[in-house]
């Protein structure tokens, strides 16, 4: 019997992994951890934020995504016997556990109590900004770290190449066709997940489909073809079997003859009540091939059937395509998109910002290094967008604590003398959202569709020159001015100059 389907969507990380992802952590902050029990610091808050230092792939912007599997990881953020027998396993060079069992008690019985903040996913974000702030228990905020990392640095490193992708392919879909060059099993549903939300229109991956209610599509391998006498005869069959999903792959011995042989049994859909929904290139000379091919199927009446292209594709390939005049109708991205090709890694981090002990006042953290823009901004903080005419023009960096009135001052944090006036006059929204409030979710989180929608939207509020493939227009991204004030007085502080 058939289940519905809709029981399946949007499942948590727990119903797909079923066993306990608190371990999803490096060593180091599990030992900190342990650190700030012994030492009585335990009781202390701090606030932490992620971020990243440079747009990827060179370009001039990013699309933050991985909220909703941080929301599902910390919703069911809790040790369990087996990760305390785990802990209480290992042991240090003199052989006794690293962990005492008073210290493993105190994790059993540990209850999630921070506060998150975080930009939804589909937001266009820039380098220094948070994309998620986490304010609570030092020791739960401190274990948090690498799970974080891990899933925003990847997805949205993912969504950001497939909304390059998609601004080099303009109205033409996009299908992930990745599942196989993916970095396993979770890369290639995590892949899928960000890959649509920054702008796939779906995915040949079923169980990411079955998973997120991601629209799958398909076709068939050149196996197919060979397995049958010729190739006339493969797509015979395969038409006959499936008249509705009729997608043929024409590159198997000679494409030009490929195409004719498809047109051949278009046809024979027609006279049945089908279409001959598209055709597929996978090798060669894409965009001679796709004009002949448009060529062929416009002179037999096949107007609306589809040229479909594969083989190695991303945005520079699919632009050079398009200045070229290729015929294609539909791109089919694989290795480049979901193991962002170009680029493996965001490079996010997660950075102390502020610490207190109970009912004193914040104290402001800041990391020093001989590189300016490796120097964490300190506070709570927060980021202001603001706009003109429905377009972005700027984001400000400010302390939530002391949010700015009126008119507001941006520093570049690079170059103390460049300087920018917001108005007061001007549209502006706070990107950083509440979605956890001492531990339980208060977020309404938007269905994947809303997600999308909320990305697209967001890209089309982008200058386009900030969007270009080839030496982006940098967007402007700032400290508001006291800030800044506070940020360099702690710096020369530290260095022993105040």
């Amino acid at each position: 019997m058939l289940t519905d389907t809709r029981e399946f969507l949007e499942k948590p990380l727990s119903d797909l992994y079923r066993q306990s992802l608190t371990l999803l952590a490096d060593e180091y902050e599990l030992t900190m951890a342990y650190g700030y029990w012994k030492s009585g610091s335990a009781q202390k808050d701090a606030v932490f934020t992620l971020f990243f230092r440079r747009n990827p792939f060179q370009g001039g912007f990013a699309v933050s995504c991985g909220l909703r599997h941080v929301i599902d990881y910390v919703r069911n953020f809790r040790f369990d016997d087996s990760d305390l027998s785990y802990l209480a396993s290992l042991k240090g060079t003199d052989g006794r556990a690293v962990f005492e069992e008073a210290f493993l008690e105190y994790l059993r019985d540990m209850r999630f109590q921070c506060d998150i903040d975080a930009m939804p996913d589909g937001t266009v974000v820039f380098p220094q900004e948070p994309l998620v702030r986490v304010t609570g228990p030092i020791i739960q905020s401190q274990i948090l770290e690498s799970a974080l990392l891990n899933t925003i640095n990847f997805q949205t490193l993912i969504a950001t190449k497939a909304a390059r992708i998609k601004l080099a392919a303009g109205e033409r879909p996009i299908v992930d066709f990745g599942l196989r060059r993916a970095q396993g099993i979770d890369g290639s549903l995590s892949a899928s997940l960000a890959a649509y939300v920054g702008g796939c229109s779906a995915t040949s991956n079923l169980l990411a489909g079955k998973l997120y209610g991601i629209p799958v599509q398909g076709t068939h391998a050149h196996s197919w073809v060979m397995s049958f006498d010729n190739e006339l005869e493969s797509f015979q069959s395969y038409a006959e079997a499936m008249p509705n999903n009729a997608v043929f792959l024409v590159d198997t011995y000679d494409t030009i003859d490929g195409v004719k042989n498809a047109i051949k049994i278009g046809e024979w859909l027609q006279k049945r009540g089908h279409k001959l929904l598209g055709v597929r290139l996978d090798s060669g000379d894409l965009a001679y091939l796709s004009i002949e091919a448009r060529k062929l199927l416009d002179d037999a009446g096949f107007r609306d059937t589809a040229i479909i292209a594969s083989n190695d594709l991303d945005e520079h390939v699919i632009s050079s395509l398009n200045d070229q005049g290729a015929q294609i109708g539909v791109w089919g991205v694989g290795t480049k998109l979901v193991t962002a090709y170009d680029q493996p890694a965001l490079g996010g981090v997660y950075k102390l910002a502020a610490v207190r002990r109970p009912e004193e006042p914040w104290q402001y953290k800041i990391k020093l290094s001989e590189q300016a823009a490796k120097i964490n901004n300190p506070g709570i903080l927060q980021v202001r967008r603001f706009l003109a005419d429905g377009m972005f023009i700027g984001d400000v960096i400010f302390d939530a604590q002391s949010p700015p009135e009126g008119t507001v001052v941006m520093v570049d944090p690079l170059d103390m003398t460049r300087r920018r006036r917001f108005s007061k006059e001007l549209a502006c929204v706070d990107l950083l959202k509440p979605v956890f409030r001492s531990g339980k979710l208060v977020y309404d989180q938007p269905s994947l569709e809303q997600t999308k929608d909320f990305a697209r939207t967001q890209l089309g509020s982008l200058h386009a020159g900030i969007k270009r493939l080839l030496n982006p227009h940098e967007y402007p991204v700032g400290l508001e001015v006291s800030l800044h004030e506070l940020k360099t007085s702690l710096i020369l502080k530290e260095r022993g100059f105040a």
